[in-house]
């Protein structure tokens, strides 16, 4: 289908939670295709549907070999174990910073036919799994930080070209 357009943070779409998906049918079928493309970008890990605009709980993946979707993904496990890592979002380009996960995570969601879908994460696919839960939820990395980074993060991002204004 298409190379969809990118939200940036600030736009309201990212802090809303998504609803959940309830029709499988060409619409559907489309919105995945769109974030398998749109994934597929260098440098890119990870896309859940708010970031193009879509208030549904969809999200693509594409982490070393591992290509994917899952709708309505929940995280249903995480490791006790964390790290921090350095992590970065489409949403809010060139920003990097340290920030706390579990080691591995599990989500468990559905496919296109509403079939059950697992998918397992160690590493970096643990933490894409994580990130994209979050933005389901309204959640995006930078809320994930400690306070005064977290007051660094949002001061740079206002000040980038990309942030959304009213």
């Amino acid at each position: 289908m298409a190379v969809r357009e990118l939200r940036y943070f600030g736009d309201p779409v990212l802090k809303s939670v998504a609803d959940p998906v309830t029709r499988f049918d060409k619409a559907t079928e489309a919105l995945v295709t769109d974030l398998l493309d749109t994934v597929e970008g260098p440098g890119r890990a990870g896309l859940a549907a708010p970031q193009i605009g879509v208030g549904l709980r969809a999200f693509s993946y594409h982490v070393e070999d591992q290509v994917g979707y899952v709708l309505n993904p929940e995280l249903v496990e995480l490791s006790e174990e964390t790290h921090e890592i350095d992590e970065g979002c489409l949403s809010v380009p060139e920003l990097w910073f340290a920030t706390r996960r579990a080691k591995r995570a599990v989500v468990r969601g559905v496919d296109l036919r509403n079939e059950p879908v697992t998918v397992h994460g160690e590493g970096l696919m643990a933490q894409c799994l994580q990130h994209e839960a979050d933005h389901l939820d309204g959640i995006l990395y930078l809320d994930r930080l400690a306070a005064n980074r977290k007051r660094e993060a949002l001061r740079e991002a206002r000040q980038r070209d990309w942030f959304w204004r009213r």
